[in-house]
């Protein structure tokens, strides 16, 4: 009889957790997928990426109604109720629950509802929610446990007044102001979204941009975006006290002086790495500095029968990241053979309006070379921008110095998420500029964006290397 329970323990059924185990139990693996949560699916689904992107769809409607002229004044009801703007999230958390729980059954994966820590670096004792006990054993053992909230000493946290990105949806109605602290990607998306539906939104951060992680154009062109709908971005401020005055208000006091006040206050600084109750010492592991599980290019920890995926382990945490990262440790620890892990992962920013990018920002390019080229194509120049009123946003291209070489691409509008993709295939296929030139899109798309861009880059070429168009 051997010594283990299963071949794999998966601890974490979100993105990564859930990637892992599938591909763990199709290569006839024995494996077990420990979830705490009584849903299937990690925060990712159920408190962060599915609810906030539903939130945001009838966000856009309101949107949309107001470029309509005879709509322009309307407004939500003061005392709109928060579930009415999210009256499908029960149906779309179901079904996705639903899928997931029959790809886990029909590959044999057996779900453990429990809480795991660590006993040793194989075994892992579980508390099962009707109290009862159980130690299980595995040689691998992968953490996909995602993440938590940060929240900063001077923002005390009340869940009602005082909100995390994890209760920002539990609010009973739509809030006639919110303060948002942060520029971070949920910050932006929360702000944009609820500026949007009409709240007086004040974003509010250390830093001078939001999103500085971005292309300066694609950051620039969110906060004018941001202010035309009516909210305040405040950069370069260092919060100093956040309180609810027992009244009617949140009070949010800068080191500057300046003092903002709203009804509920949202604090998106960052997310932390959900392990504190997994006992890692037992297993001989440690987080690092930053509060994450340290892997190598393999993704396995400093404990070599120990692997981690996700948010645990810090950048990208994406979802479509922690897929591929748990799909590939499994991958790693059966020894198959995998692709290059390709770092061109496209960035998706669902705010109001949507920013995405793969590759190098402009700034990131010119420290390399100052020389490059860049082409741009604004969505008002586009049929189908003017037709939908997508007319706010813009397509670039990154090039080297002859201007053939795409270095990134960045989009930002309507439907940048997915008009991203184009340009990551030409770009993993070593594709040159000129490819967006000489082949057809369909009109009207804002596809053609990519043709107009790829002609600004080739007009700035030296003429002997110019294509005829």
């Amino acid at each position: 009889m051997s010594e283990y329970d299963y071949d794999f323990i998966v601890i974490g059924s979100g993105p990564a957790g859930q990637k892992s185990a599938i591909q763990a139990a199709k290569a006839g693996k024995s494996v077990a997928i420990i979830e705490q949560d009584s849903m299937f699916g990690g925060a990712c689904v159920h408190k962060g990426t599915i609810p906030s992107k539903t939130l945001r769809e009838n966000a856009l409607r309101v949107k949309n109604m107001r470029q309509t002229a005879a709509l322009a004044k309307f407004s939500l009801d003061e005392n709109t109720e928060m579930v009415t703007l999210i009256d499908r999230l029960d149906e779309v958390l179901k079904s996705h629950h639903t899928y997931m729980l029959e790809q886990i059954t029909r590959n044999h994966v057996v779900r453990l509802h429990a809480r795991a820590r660590f006993v040793d670096r194989y075994s892992l004792a579980l508390t099962h929610v009707d109290g009862s006990l159980q130690t299980i054993r595995a040689p691998h053992i992968i953490i996909a446990t995602g993440s938590y909230p940060r929240n900063p000493d001077n923002v005390p946290i009340d869940h009602e007044h005082i909100l995390d990105s994890d209760s920002i949806l539990s609010m009973l109605y739509l809030p006639s102001s919110l303060t948002v602290l942060g520029g971070g990607v949920i910050a932006s998306e929360y702000a944009s979204i609820f500026q949007a539906l009409g709240v007086q939104v004040t974003m509010i951060d250390r830093y001078p941009n939001p999103l500085g992680f971005l292309d300066k154009d694609m950051t620039d062109t969110f906060v004018r975006a941001f202010e035309a709908m009516g909210g305040t971005w405040l950069g370069s401020e260092q919060v100093s006290k956040v309180y609810w005055d027992g009244i009617s208000q949140v009070v949010t006091e800068c080191e500057s002086g300046r003092v903002v006040t709203s009804q509920k206050l949202l604090c998106a600084a960052g997310r932390l790495a959900n392990v504190d109750h997994l006992d890692l010492e037992n297993a001989g592991l440690s987080v690092n500095e930053r509060g994450l599980i340290s892997v190598n290019e393999r993704l396995q920890t400093a404990v070599d029968n120990i692997y981690a995926a996700g948010d645990v382990i810090g950048s990208p945490s994406l979802a479509s990241a922690s897929m591929e990262q748990g799909r590939r440790a499994t991958c790693n620890i059966l020894g198959l053979e995998t692709a290059q892990f390709s770092h061109l992962i496209p960035a998706g920013i669902y705010s109001i309006p949507e920013l995405s990018s793969v590759g190098l920002t402009e700034q990131q390019a010119r420290q390399q070379d100052a020389d490059i080229l860049v082409g741009i194509a604004h969505f008002s120049e586009v049929a189908r921008g003017q037709i939908s009123g997508n007319t706010e946003g813009m397509l670039k291209i990154v090039a080297d110095r002859s201007g053939r070489e795409i270095l990134g691409i960045m989009c930002v509008g309507e439907g940048a998420t997915e008009l991203i993709h184009t340009g990551q295939m030409a770009m993993l296929k070593g594709a040159e500029v000129d490819i967006f030139v000489e082949n057809t899109f369909n009109f009207p798309t804002l596809a053609e964006a990519y043709r107009i861009a790829a002609l600004d880059i080739l007009s700035q070429r030296p003429r002997d290397t110019r294509l005829s168009v």
